[in-house]
């Protein structure tokens, strides 16, 4: 029989792939900083038509913007956190589904070890 189980997918962070993710988080920091700018532009076309009322329009885009915001401070804090972690260190990636194989006679907790993939530059260097 197989079943389902998560696999974590670890990064080693190394000066390529620090570079990446950096760039990775600033693309993403800018494109948040660009909905909210768009958000604010709609606000005002939309204010200015009378159609909805001047309250709940307001309030519902301000729930977008200070949501872009709060993921803006989240990017912000990984960027910093990026910059202190030394060379080597292993960053969670992701998660992925695996299929596995249980058999009648199985260890029960070895089936459900957590496995992790570790990858390095983009080569998968070792799956433990």
């Amino acid at each position: 029989m197989q079943i389902i189980q998560t696999v974590v997918v670890k990064q080693v962070l190394t000066e390529s792939s620090k570079k990446k993710l950096s760039e990775k988080y600033q693309g993403n920091r800018l494109q948040l900083q660009k909905e909210c700018d768009q958000l604010h532009f709609e606000l005002k076309r939309l204010e200015k038509t009378k159609t909805f009322s001047p309250e709940a329009l307001k309030k519902h885009f301000q729930k977008e913007i200070q949501m872009r915001k709060e993921k803006i401070k989240l990017l912000e804090f990984q960027m910093e956190q990026l910059h202190i972690l030394p060379l080597g260190s292993e960053i969670k990636e992701k998660e992925v589904q695996a299929l596995k194989e249980v058999n009648v006679g199985d260890a029960w907790e070895a089936a459900l070890g957590q496995p992790c993939i570790i990858i390095k530059d983009g080569i998968i260097k070792e799956i433990r």
